[in-house]
């Protein structure tokens, strides 16, 4: 690897808390993904009993352990949508019932961590990357070619979006070489897409350009041979944009609701576009499932107790959208509601690039980090599992009313209209006084218990008192506060495994919990979060009682507490030597392969264990369990985001995130992934400059595949 080219530290414009150190990411990212919200005070206020306070309830663990088998799911998606088969390994489970561990070759020799200031992408030996779309990439027959110096709004709404998040490759049942991508788009980073000299001529058509370039991609692929790489098709007839202007109807119990109804909607039925989208699932009848997460970032709000407990405040918002469109300002006259029309599940139908994108407020609203669907194999019942990526915030299942239905994907792309919304209570079952912020395991040499599933929603009516259905379901944050569930260290991706059922949720990190935080003490560590200042996260794991999706009670288990080994004694690997793994930290979005392992990518941790965020896979049975090794890094200020694992193709695929965050257009920090006019970087110029590139950072969706397979 060559030496890193050395850059000046880079201008900031719109920033004006860049210089801030806290938590896990880099101060940039902090003000465009998430509005410095671990700047902030805490948005959830209430006043919910202490974990110690509910400890004393325990049952214990070992008395509730009866359970046998696993969760599965029932059916097969519908002909007019992908076969199981043809799913990505966390769909086919969930579609095919009980799944069975497929013949898989896929091996490789773990990667060491990467120091944060290497800017590449690194892979294990034997192995080679190369991106399959990038930012500003033409997706139609009429998409103009990127050009990074004369951008319009016009141009990036027929082009790959900026900062893709969650990612799913789906290749076609009847024909493997060929197959379709979906990708989130989450945020924007103004710093890196446009010159100083560009912004000052016209930051309002720039802003324009931002807006178009959140949202999702749909994107048709082709490639020589089953396990070689992809190509995107440009014009492909299932490609699609969707945008902050896009039009979505809303389904559910608020539909329709003064809660949701403005100026240019007095119906409350349809919204204009999607932001923030962060992670997301793949459904059992091939539909994809993304989350709104900090939507807050783009509003201007009043000095409310509901824009307060959302985090939406009365000043200029980050990005400025509103001095673009009014409706992004809640002071302007009839967009009071705009705000309250974004933060759900959105729906999207890769096979119908026609059919209008659907938010789905049965699931409630929050920072949604994704929704993952779980299908009961003896009863078709249907479970989405969810996760409000904030600080002291909770975990969330949703059960629908109807039941799965094989074959009948008209009525199976409605089951997320209605049903019941449910919010986490864990309670472990080790003295309180053995939970003491530490890390130390207790005296049991675990960290687990159980827990229970606290219904808000039936159908159409309200089980949280004083609050309406719309009110519950417009104001989620608020009606779990009143249940009394327990705040969780920033619960991001939640995901049923395909081949137990067992529930995975990443726990990225909370450098709030046990702190005294503008004169008010922070809750301390509790059983399901061991410890305060929690800079590097942590795994849960839950496995609902009767292995019935439909069930209010779970048993629950770290199988992580992440961190290096080798400086932080307050780690856990299930067990597993902790001499013998790789460090990870910040844990955000899981995958699974075919044999069961589940695969973890992070978020943060050149800020905590000064290593290039990864994709990690980790065992989950017998000698395996908790035995955490590296698959690859990405490249300086870089997040690993959206894992896709086709180990039977020996093929892995990730969205590289806002690299070189810290840069700016004039001076960046990272060439990724082209490393034109650079000496930086693994791929070589000329391949740079046969895809006509630019030397500025493009976020990019990577494949890994074995060299002998190029």
């Amino acid at each position: 690897m060559t030496e890193k080219t050395p850059l000046t530290t880079p201008t900031r414009r719109y920033l004006p808390m860049w210089s801030h150190v806290k938590g896990k990411r880099s101060a940039v990212t902090c003000a465009l993904k998430c509005n410095n919200a671990c700047l902030e005070p805490d948005a959830n206020c209430s006043d919910n009993h202490y974990f110690k306070d509910i400890v004393e309830a325990a049952i214990s663990r070992r008395s509730a352990l009866g359970l046998a088998g696993a969760a599965v799911v029932v059916g097969a998606a519908a002909s007019n949508a992908p076969s199981a088969q043809a799913l990505p390994i966390q769909a086919q489970g969930k579609a095919l019932g009980h799944a069975k561990k497929a013949q898989s070759s896929f091996s490789f020799n773990p990667i060491a961590p990467v120091p944060a200031d290497v800017d590449d992408l690194t892979v294990p030996e034997g192995f080679e990357w190369a991106p399959i779309i990038r930012w500003g990439d033409p997706l139609f027959k009429n998409s103009p070619q990127f050009d990074i110096d004369h951008q319009t709004a016009e141009a990036q709404a027929l082009q790959f979006g900026y900062n893709n998040d969650y990612l799913t490759i789906i290749p076609n049942p009847n024909n493997p070489k060929r197959g379709v991508l979906v990708c989130n788009h989450e945020y924007v980073n103004e710093n890196l897409m446009f010159s100083e000299k560009d912004w000052a001529a016209d930051k309002g058509e720039l802003r324009r350009v931002a807006m178009a370039a959140q949202g999702l991609s749909v994107v048709e692929l082709k490639r020589k041979a089953v396990g070689s790489p992809w190509e995107y098709i440009v014009g492909g007839k299932r490609n699609r944009r969707i945008t902050t202007s896009t039009p979505f109807s809303i389904t559910g119990p608020a539909r329709g609701s003064k809660l949701l109804k403005t100026a240019a909607d007095p119906t409350g039925s349809v919204v204009l576009g999607t932001n923030n989208n962060c992670s997301g699932g793949l459904t059992p009848w091939g539909t994809v499932l993304s989350g709104e997460e900090n939507f807050d970032s783009y509003f201007v709000g009043k000095d409310t107790a509901e824009f307060k407990r959302y985090t939406i405040k009365n000043k200029p918002s980050v990005h400025g959208w509103e001095d673009v469109e009014p409706r992004w300002n809640a002071n302007n006259p009839g967009y009071e509601n705009e705000s309250n029309r974004f933060g759900y599940i959105v729906e999207l139908d890769p096979e119908d690039p026609t059919a209008p994108p659907r938010k789905h407020t049965a699931l409630g609203r929050f920072k949604h980090e994704g929704a993952n669907i779980h299908v009961d194999p003896k009863t078709g019942e249907v479970a989405a599992y969810m996760g409000d990526d904030t600080r002291f915030e909770y975990m969330y299942k949703f059960v629908a009313r109807d039941r799965y239905i094989e074959g009948n994907r008209k009525h199976n792309m409605r089951l997320l209209e209605n049903g019941s919304l449910y919010v986490a209570r864990f309670t472990g079952d080790s003295p309180a006084a053995e939970i003491d912020g530490s890390g130390k395991l207790p005296s049991d040499g675990a960290f687990d218990g159980t827990g229970q599933w606290i219904q808000l929603t039936d159908g159409n009516k309200s089980l949280v008192p004083g609050m309406s259905i719309d009110e519950v379901l417009v104001y989620t944050r608020i009606a779990a506060d009143k249940m009394n569930p327990t705040k969780m260290d920033r619960p991001e991706d939640v995901e049923p495994s395909p081949f137990t059922g067992k529930i995975y949720a990443a726990l990225t990190n909370n450098t709030d919990r046990g702190t005294v935080k503008d004169g008010k003490q922070l809750e301390s560590a509790t059983e399901p979060n061991p410890r305060n200042n929690n800079r590097d996260g942590h795994i849960i794991e839950i496995t609902e009682d009767r292995n019935r999706v439909s069930s209010k009670t779970f048993t629950w288990d770290l199988l992580l507490v992440c961190g290096d080994p080798a400086v932080n004694e307050a780690t856990y690997f299930a067990g597993f030597d902790p001499t013998e793994v790789s460090p990870i930290s910040c844990p955000d979005n899981v995958a699974f392969d075919s044999q069961g392992n589940l695969w973890i990518s992070t978020d943060g941790q050149p800020g905590t264990i000064q290593f290039n965020d990864g994709l990690f896979r980790v065992g989950l049975e017998g000698a395996e369990r908790g035995h955490v090794e590296q698959f690859l890094a990405v490249p300086q200020d870089a997040e690993t985001c959206g894992p896709v694992i086709h180990d039977q193709e020996n093929m892995v695929y990730v969205a590289v995130q806002h690299p070189g965050e810290d840069g700016s257009f004039e001076e960046p920090r990272s060439y990724f992934p082209d490393y034109a006019n650079s000496s930086v970087g693994s791929r070589p110029s000329a391949v740079a400059k046969a895809h006509g590139t630019v030397a500025q950072p493009r976020p990019s969706v990577v494949q890994v595949y074995l060299t002998k397979n190029k």
